[in-house]
């Protein structure tokens, strides 16, 4: 009976069950794969948390049914294929809120997130006794009072000998690539910078996010070295964890317990927190590389996406790592891929000629036994090629299909105009009125326009009022909501007396715009250089690099330091043997990322001699489109803009 009223701190079955399986088989290997770490861990869960042989399997085989929600659906859905849930015995699944039938002597394994809402419906399943026996898996941990409510619950309806084991998973969060995690939060960026939002409500999502890292990196079994700017969300978060993991450490089973052994040789990663103010642009900017492209035009979401087939009707397709083409060219500009996929159409034309050729015998030669032999390996080899020809078709196929509909939306919106343009903005820091305005009576959705007039505002390194009117008024014209672009406006306004104002003055306004602005105000203090990357490189990927290399730098001298592994008197400081260089490093942004900032991040950890590898994380991964609406519903939170048409997510 007691096996169900295990809680978080005293974990004496479930807790160290689930430690000394997320433990299984750790390896000290140098680079961190995040993918593979959450699809072992969720293997093993199917397999009711037994260990798994070398084929990935259990030793013994059992069928089973499997219960989850929307979030852990979302969780499973880029790992795990309806394939692989049938070789690990799982015959049937469903979702926890649907209506099912009881299925009996067979074990159900649940895997959902620890709410009221979920425990409720798994005492209702049980009471009804619509298996043999639960195996409830909790994404990350369930609460003492959520426990006892479960124990209770089936104490009373007597069914709690149908509940087995009760596990703790840490697996709140989404990987779609090897490098790439989502915590899956919903609209932090406003509830962080909402300036209507009680100190309560920012501590409880910053809870959430501490949460998710804290399930990231129990999956990794690493205990990092924490690096982030003063201020503003990404401290907090950064401090919150740094407690969160010392807390965790004391306790003598604990998820990193494993990796001890190999302290001397395992080298710890940096974990960089930011803040979405510390780069807005990034969040809104159009980029012309296909990956980007991909997400921000056509929607991919949880590596899925759905378009026009070539003969009407949806077609659905699937982009991730088993895609050759799309790990390879995925971060070239558009017309680079456009060429590359006629290359490999060509490719594989030939490469068909060629096996018609050798199977086809020579026309008009005698017939004897050696040709019969030559010609037997030829009919061989083409059999045995057929597969893998037929596989780079559907990719040649499904690609021709995305870059026909990505053209499509191209030409109609003149998207290759706007991302150029943008670009050319952030490096210049300025540009010519008759193109502005050309630019926002030209083509292009209300969004498409509304955007490149933010990151005309971000990049001017001074606000020119007649011209700002003249960019309102034709946001007018095209019938766009303002609110996203007032609400920048005010911002940069905040930023231009922050510069002037002496210093003694320079609290006051810092005072008076956090009771206003909320958290932006960490934008506005950190000043316009992280708005204007003098090149290419991102400012992220500037001051990532500075970390890693661990070098004196003026731009990072301020950041502060956590490790949770050393004495607390010593952490915040600057210890020098925590500066690095480092091998590996996390950077994490609060309040939505997007692909263009981990493309930037992977390509530059490629270029470094020794490669360096990154793992890129935030709280969601948001399109233009999506981070340019959650402006808008602060400025109008704010009072700021008209409140016209909405701005048209589509065109």
């Amino acid at each position: 009976m007691n096996h169900v009223l295990e809680t978080e701190e005293s974990k004496s079955t479930s807790g160290a069950s689930l430690i000394s399986i997320k433990g299984l088989g750790f390896q000290p290997s140098m680079a961190l794969n995040l993918r593979q770490k959450q699809t072992e861990c969720i293997i093993r869960m199917l397999n009711l948390n037994q260990p798994v042989n070398a084929t990935g399997t259990a030793n013994e085989e059992v069928y089973k049914i499997l219960i989850y929600d929307r979030f852990c659906q979302n969780i499973l859905s880029p790992l795990i294929h309806v394939k692989d849930l049938r070789q690990h015995g799982v015959t049937l699944y469903f979702l926890i809120d649907k209506d099912r039938m009881p299925v009996h002597d067979v074990p159900a394994v649940y895997f959902v997130q620890a709410s009221q809402q979920n425990v409720q419906r798994i005492i209702a399943d049980a009471s009804a006794s619509l298996y043999d026996s639960f195996h409830l898996n909790f994404s990350s941990s369930i609460s003492r009072t959520l426990l006892e409510d479960l124990a209770s619950g089936t104490l009373n309806s007597d069914s709690i000998q149908r509940i087995s084991k009760v596990y703790d998973q840490y697996l709140e969060f989404v990987t779609l690539e090897d490098n790439l995690f989502s915590l899956a939060q919903k609209n932090s960026y406003v509830q962080l910078n909402d300036p209507k939002a009680g100190d309560r409500e920012i501590e409880e999502i910053i809870e959430k996010i501490v949460a998710g890292l804290f399930c990231v990196l129990g999956t990794l079994g690493v205990v990092p070295i924490i690096r982030c700017p003063r201020g503003g969300p990404a401290e907090m978060v950064a401090s919150a964890l740094d407690q969160r993991l010392r807390y965790h450490l004391l306790s003598k089973n604990n998820l990193f317990s494993e990796g001890r052994n190999f302290v001397s040789s395992f080298q710890r990663p940096i974990l960089c927190i930011f803040d979405r103010n510390f780069e807005l642009s990034v969040g809104i900017q159009h980029d012309f590389r296909y990956r980007p492209l991909v997400h921000d035009v056509l929607g991919l979401k949880l590596n899925r996406l759905s378009v026009q087939g070539e003969k009407g009707g949806m077609k659905s397709f699937e982009l991730d790592s088993s895609d050759p083409f799309w790990v390879a060219n995925g971060w070239l500009e558009f017309p680079e891929v456009a060429v590359e996929i006629e290359t490999q159409l060509n490719k594989y034309k030939k490469d068909v000629d060629d096996v018609n050729r050798r199977t086809g015998g020579t026309s008009g030669a005698e017939f004897d036994g050696t040709d019969l032999i030559g010609n037997t390996k030829h009919l061989m080899n083409a059999v045995n090629s057929l597969p893998e020809l037929t596989e780079r078709k559907q990719v040649i196929d499904k690609h021709t299909n995305i870059a026909t509909v990505l053209l499509g939306e191209i030409k109609e919106r003149s998207l290759d105009s706007y991302a150029k343009k943008e670009n050319d903005m952030m490096v210049r820091g300025g540009i010519d009125r008759n193109e502005l305005l050309g630019a926002l009576k030209g083509k292009g959705s209300k969004m498409d326009k509304l955007r490149f007039a933010i990151i005309y505002l971000i990049s001017s390194e001074t606000i020119n009022q007649s011209e700002v009117e003249s960019v309102e008024a034709a946001l007018r014209e095209s019938e766009v909501d303002s609110s996203a672009f007032q609400y920048v406006k005010k911002i940069k306004s905040l930023n231009v007396s922050l510069a002037s104002a002496n210093s003694a003055s320079r609290s006051n306004i810092v005072d008076w715009a956090e009771k206003l602005y909320g958290q932006s105000i960490s934008a506005v203090t950190a000043g316009v250089k992280n708005l204007l990357a003098s090149d290419r490189q991102l400012a992220l990927t500037r001051t990532v690099e500075a970390l890693v290399e661990g070098k004196p730098n003026p731009e990072i001298d301020s950041y502060l330091v956590f490790d949770p592994r050393a004495p607390k008197s010593s952490s915040g400081g600057g210890s020098s043997h925590l500066k690095g260089p480092f091998k590996e490093a996390i950077v994490f942004m609060i309040g939505g990322g997007n692909y263009m900032e981990y493309g930037s991040l992977q390509e530059h950890a490629k270029r470094q001699l020794p490669v360096k590898h990154v793992i890129y994380g935030t709280t969601e991964i948001l399109t233009g489109v999506e981070f340019v609406e959650q402006l808008t519903l602060l400025g109008q939170k704010m009072g700021l803009g008209n409140t016209g048409a909405p701005p048209s997510s589509t065109h």
